[in-house]
């Protein structure tokens, strides 16, 4: 036997051990799940209360806290771990006994998934307490679906007519998401991911990196008709939040006349959505077709003059939204940035009102084509900027990944799949919660960082 002359005054589960848990203790105390707990142990009534409501609620959050990829895994760890069993309420005199079978822990999650609305209840709850402690929550938006696969097997339509297989995985289909682009030489690319499960659709706040809604669908589902109810759930749910939303970002598989004009004309949120390229031959069409004029745009939303003179084609100088216009502001080049333009005067010419020394003005109706024009000019670095901070989805969907569990897990059935993920998503809002109450914002985004103790 090696001998250890001296041991170290802590030990190690006083250190390492403590941190996990305290993570931990940070959720249930950040977690509005009073009454659910209550209703719960209400339906039990007088019946057997072998193993009590409210550790085994504890225990389940547990699971997804410690990153357990089954019910299995997660009450192997209980029956080990009698730091965690007390910490979940068990009766440390029991010991393992306390630890609910594997037949008992099933039946409540069927429990649980009995109740997913009140499981949703309390995701929005939590929002709404997010939004008392940070006003500003939700001013800036984006949304983006991600892949979760089914571990059911696929069902063909000959075998859903017979006996139900629990090995299979009734609800989901197949998705496919082709990814294109362009490499540093020019040449184009193209990926194309197919999974069989189902689609998560998330509303996040991209400053702060936290869901504010969500929605679970079969794979095949379009991106593109979830934007709006996401939204409106906002408008219903989170009313407050819903009317400080500024804008929302998304790529092009929510690309919609319709996403763009209903969210800035129902809802007054500014559209930062990235375009198909749907112009096959045309560089350019003109901006007044039924009459002869010098302005002409393209597919990206530039707007650009053409002296008549040279036929040299020019950007005009942006100059901003006019709100009560609901059009995009333009200025002649020539005016606007001292350019020389020798067809200045025949190009004033043309206009319909006086000119003067101000130049030419262009107003840009967002209805003459709602997917190229948006309150944010494509052409500009604020649209570039609001865009890039779509990325916040990405690192969301991440997390949901890898720490909460989705990149490896046994579920089958859209109500089992939707009921886990409304209970992950409540993790990282109640971790988000308790580390500001804390006194640490910094790692509010975080679902892995050690507690920082008082001294």
């Amino acid at each position: 036997m090696a001998v250890i002359p001296q041991r170290p005054l802590f030990g190690w589960p006083d250190i390492d051990v403590a941190s996990d848990l305290d993570r931990f203790l940070l959720v249930l105390s950040a977690l509005p799940d009073e009454p659910l707990v209550r209703y719960l142990e209400c339906l039990r009534g007088r019946g057997r209360d072998d193993y009590p409501i409210r550790p085994t609620w504890n225990a389940l959050l547990a699971g997804i806290v410690f990153q357990h990829v089954s019910a299995a895994s997660l009450l192997r760890e209980l029956r080990r771990n009698g730091e965690l069993r007390q910490l979940c309420g068990f009766d440390p005199l029991l010991g393992e006994a306390a630890v609910p079978s594997d037949d008992a822990f099933g039946r409540f999650l069927a429990l649980i998934i009995a109740h997913l609305g009140r499981l949703k209840s309390m995701f929005h709850q939590l929002v709404d307490e997010l939004y008392l402690v940070r006003s500003n929550l939700g001013a800036k938006t984006a949304v983006d679906s991600k892949a979760i696969p089914s571990h059911g097997k696929p069902v063909t339509n000959e075998e859903k007519q017979k006996e139900p297989d629990r090995r299979r995985d009734n609800d989901a289909d197949w998705g496919k998401k082709t990814y294109r682009g362009k490499r540093k030489d020019g040449t184009s690319w193209e990926k194309v991911t197919k999974w069989f499960g189902y689609k998560l659709h998330l509303l996040v706040d991209s400053v702060y990196e936290l869901p504010l809604g969500f929605s679970l669908t079969p794979a095949s589902k379009s991106d593109c008709p979830e934007l709006i109810p996401l939204v409106q759930e906002q408008q219903v749910e989170h009313p407050k939040l819903h009317a400080g939303i500024d804008e929302l970002s998304a790529d092009k598989g929510y690309d919609s006349t319709e996403n763009n004009r209903d969210l800035h004309n129902d809802h007054e949120i500014k559209p930062v959505i990235d375009k198909r390229t749907l112009w096959k031959s045309e560089p350019t069409r003109p901006l007044y077709p039924d009459r002869v004029d010098s302005f002409v745009y393209d597919e990206q939303g530039h707007i650009y003059c053409i002296c008549p003179t040279t036929g040299e084609q020019r950007d005009l100088s942006f100059v901003g939204f006019e709100k009560d216009r609901n059009t995009l502001k333009y200025r002649c080049p020539a005016a606007a940035c001292g350019v020389s333009c020798p067809g200045r005067a025949e190009c004033e010419a043309r206009s319909r009102i006086g000119v003067g020394d101000y130049g030419r003005v262009v107003r840009v109706p967002l209805d003459l084509d709602r997917r190229i024009f948006t309150p944010i000019a494509r052409p500009t670095a604020k649209w570039g900027k609001s865009y890039d901070r779509r990325t916040a989805v990405e690192r969301v969907n991440a997390r949901i990944d890898r720490v909460l569990g989705f990149e490896l897990h046994y579920i089958r059935g859209q109500e089992k799949m939707e009921t886990r993920v409304t209970l992950a998503l409540i993790v990282m809002l109640a971790m988000a919660l308790g580390r500001i109450r804390a006194g640490q914002p910094a790692q509010m985004r975080s679902l892995v960082a050690p507690v920082q103790r008082a001294a």
